[in-house]
């Protein structure tokens, strides 16, 4: 790995946040202390999904219970489940006036559903009280266990997203505890039910360009036809150093390429992130 911090070229640098609906909905965010990927995971599209009606929400606290190494996400011991964290994020959805909402969360390794339940009861409750919105939900592999992924497919969000992050080779220096293989069982899995799976990478990470079509064509193999492909951006000096800033073209090729192979979207770029443009994908 190179330990040298490399300086961002000029086209990742972000535009400043504007809009009245970006500054409504930054100021409700920080009003009712909502749990925002937005801000925790520092994204760079936040101004442009919130100015166009979309947030993603995180739910089951904001502590992980794992300590992947490109995640800026906090790690340790998480808190007791919120029990009204079901009305609360649907209120929430009314509040920030969202047409389209994503929904992720922590690993929460410490439960013994691994938060499924929960995840169950807040797409429910989104639903009773937000019945014209669309959701895509961003979930953890749940170690792979059917039963439990059910739960959330039960639930009927219009996508199902599970990033593998990287490629296979990479995967166990980059994530603490997912295994390639389990996440394309996850994908295959909501694939077999019906409901639209998604997956996502990041690259700049030392992955190969063979590496990345073999990725493209695993998710394919699983039934995933909707596809992400962004920058790494190093949180902190702690976590992996960026490899290599990747050149725009080149996102654009693997785009041309995974439509070509039968993605049906490909949202492929250097700030890219997993819900970006997601309203587009339901």
């Amino acid at each position: 790995m190179n330990d040298k911090v490399q300086r961002k070229p000029e086209w990742l640098k972000i535009k400043l946040p504007k809009g009245t609906n970006y500054k409504e909905i930054k100021s409700i965010v920080a009003r009712h202390n909502l749990h925002t990927i937005c801000t925790s995971g520092k994204c760079p599209n936040m101004a442009e999904c919130w100015a166009a009606g979309t947030a993603t929400l995180m739910i089951l606290g904001d502590i992980c219970t794992r300590s992947c190494k490109f995640c800026a996400t906090q790690s340790g011991k998480p808190l007791p489940v919120d029990v009204n964290e079901p009305l609360n994020v649907a209120k929430s959805i009314q509040l920030l006036g969202l047409k389209h909402a994503v929904l992720t969360s922590v690993d929460r390794d410490d439960l013994d559903d691994k938060g499924a339940g929960h995840w169950k009861k807040i797409i429910e409750e989104i639903k009773r009280q937000n019945p014209e919105i669309t959701m895509e939900v961003l979930i953890p592999d749940f170690d792979g266990e059917p039963n439990l992924i059910q739960l959330v497919i039960d639930a009927k969000p219009n996508i199902i997203s599970h990033n593998l992050e990287t490629v296979r080779r990479l995967t166990p220096l980059v994530r603490s505890k997912a295994k390639y293989d389990v996440s394309l069982s996850v994908l295959k899995t909501i694939s077999k039910s019906g409901i639209k799976p998604k997956s996502g990478i990041m690259l700049g990470l030392g992955e190969k360009y063979d590496e990345v079509l073999e990725t493209m064509d695993d998710l394919l193999a699983v039934g995933c036809k909707i596809f992400t492909i962004g920058q790494y951006l190093q949180p902190t000096k702690s976590h992996l150093p960026v490899e290599e800033f990747v050149h725009p073209d080149t996102f654009e090729e693997y785009r041309i390429i995974g439509l070509n192979k039968g993605f049906e979207n490909v949202e492929s770029a250097p700030l890219v992130r997993s819900s970006y443009h997601a309203e587009k994908h339901v």
